[in-house]
């Protein structure tokens, strides 16, 4: 075999993974956003989960991507293990759908799908055009990838020691063994069962061994979900177990049945096929998958508590004073998961500094050394997480996402940054809770209330800004843009009524200073509130940066 052969076949491999990875990412970034809130909404039953799972897989092109981002879920705390079970045993399904477009051989017409797709990408201005094209083109790929590596396989027919070692798998144990090497290295059991495919399609394998094969390719699948869970949770790992277990124990159940049932199954398979070989690899694929599914449905809760057994215990982080709830250390970054995920921690964070916010504000009137010193503890807590979530916003921002999730990450950062500005508002307040106990500083009953209802009005239009926020509706936005005015009438009207105090001199200037400074800052939360809010509208964010505090 020539050099020029093996540069072809390795070639070939390369269009073949890269038209594969195109359309799959594609895909994902044209309708990750909706497909994940479909599967995030319709997983609550098992069954229902399998359907989404199966679907999602399909359409995406990778159940790796799918068992990722279920890890992803699970990590998060959106999706119990019962629930990811079912969307794995769908995406074990879903996964099959490649092999059966690749037995379709479309290689003649693949360089006028290539030239579709890069019109589409090249010329088309909306982005979600490029990204079909992209899918388009990427489809293109591959078929001129599989009609490069069909061509160069001819001439490995003449490498006698080729011929010898694929005819030394034979034996079923080393068949297993190769698939899993292929698809553990490739990271695609479909690109492994596309290159089975073909080496059938040019008389290199026999057909008896390309089940066993294939059984290897279900075990090496597992790969990538098993190493995006070792920085995970526990419950991130338990979740990539059970695909593992899965794959493992259903490849050895349907191991024990083809060796003594080989000879009627590859019948059968090739009967129904109508005689293609190509065909009939690509309904083994789905046919054993399918069964496999069908066997261990009943028995998913049993696989859920084995993988207890084998991840026992809980995160130590649990018990952690400064734990994330969605994006912790350990957490898995997937392209289709990472901005939900964000906006979740996002909004967790500004319900942490909203009720900081009215504890020092509590804390101001009552003047409660414990309330003090817990909203110092809170607001280094909200300075971990804005460190955190900035961290993990920056390593979202280097990955391909979602068309929509890309528009939203830009002002994520701002909101990230609002909300830390409440937190250090919230710290002002405490600073001046403690100054007026060291001082002995006193604030009038009337003042008192003054500053009660404000900071009223503050926290309604936090809490306002922070759901719609989440739920990226406008239900809130009138009342809020009236808040808004409400608390900037109000922080003059109050200055005003300061500054007539003090020239009456009804209180003392470093009271009536504390007053004024706290008022002030309401004021500003207020405007970072409405940043919040509409970072929905305008994704790099508005409004005051407060860079002068």
């Amino acid at each position: 075999m020539s050099i020029t052969t093996i540069f072809m076949l390795f070639g070939g491999l390369g269009f073949f993974l890269y038209g594969m990875k195109l359309m799959s990412e594609g895909l994902e970034k044209a309708a990750g956003a909706k497909m994940r809130s479909i599967l995030e909404f319709f997983t609550k039953n098992r069954f229902i989960g399998m359907i989404v799972g199966i679907i999602f897989t399909a359409i995406i092109q990778s159940s790796n991507a799918t068992t990722v981002m279920v890890v992803s879920f699970v990590n998060s705390g959106l999706m119990n293990l019962m629930q990811a079970s079912g969307v794995i045993l769908g995406a074990n399904i879903g996964t099959t759908i490649t092999g059966q477009l690749i037995a379709f051989n479309l290689s003649d017409i693949a360089p006028l799908v290539v030239i579709i797709g890069v019109i589409m990408v090249m010329f088309c201005k909306k982005q979600s055009v490029k990204k079909i094209g992209e899918v388009i083109l990427g489809f293109g790929i591959l078929f001129m990838g599989l009609s490069i590596m069909g061509d160069s396989m001819t001439a490995v027919k003449e490498s006698p020691r080729i011929l010898n070692f694929l005819a030394s798998l034979e034996n079923p144990g080393a068949a297993i063994l190769v698939g899993f090497l292929i698809t553990a290295v490739l990271q695609s059991s479909s690109a492994t069962v596309g290159i089975i495919l073909l080496m059938v399609s040019q008389g290199l394998l026999e057909f008896a061994i390309c089940p066993f094969m294939i059984l290897g390719c279900n075990i090496g699948s597992c790969v990538s979900a098993l190493v995006a869970s070792l920085s995970g949770k526990k419950d991130a790992k338990r979740a990539a177990l059970i695909h593992f277990l899965f794959n493992v124990i259903g490849s050895a159940i349907m191991f024990a049945v083809l060796l003594v049932a080989i000879d009627p199954f590859t019948d059968m398979m090739l009967y129904i096929s109508g005689g293609s070989l190509a065909r009939a690899v690509a309904n083994v694929h789905t046919l054993m998958k399918v069964v496999e599914v069908a066997m261990l449905f009943p028995f998913m809760g049993w696989i859920v508590k084995a993988t207890y057994k084998i991840v026992p215990g809980k995160d130590a982080s649990d018990e952690d004073e400064y734990e994330l709830l969605y994006i912790g250390d350990g957490s898995i970054l997937s392209a289709t998961t990472a901005v939900h995920n964000s906006v979740c921690e996002i909004e967790h964070m500004g319900k942490v500094a909203t009720e900081n916010l009215k504890l020092a504000m509590d804390a101001l009137c009552t003047l409660n050394e414990e309330e003090i010193e817990k909203v110092y503890r809170t607001e280094e807590y909200i300075d971990f997480m804005n460190r955190k979530i900035t961290d993990y916003l920056v390593k979202a921002n280097e990955i391909i996402l979602p068309l929509a999730d890309e528009k939203l990450i830009g002002g994520l950062f701002h909101v990230v940054n609002d909300i830390e500005r409440i937190g250090d508002h919230a710290e002002n307040i405490a600073d001046s809770a403690k100054a007026r106990i060291e001082h002995n500083l006193e604030f009038s009953e009337k003042a008192m209330r003054q500053l009660q209802e404000m900071n009223a009005k503050t926290v309604k239009i936090l809490e306002y800004s922070l759901e719609m926020f989440r739920n990226r509706d406008y239900k809130h936005m009138q009342e809020i843009l009236d808040l808004e005015d409400e608390i900037d009438a109000m922080e003059k009207k109050l200055q005003n009524a300061h500054v007539k105090r003090l020239t009456k001199n009804k209180c003392t200037p470093e009271a009536g200073m504390m007053f004024s400074d706290t008022v002030s800052g309401l004021e500003r939360v207020g405007d970072h509130a409405t940043n919040i809010a509409f970072a929905i509208l305008q994704p790099t964010g508005t409004g005051d940066d407060d860079e002068d505090e």
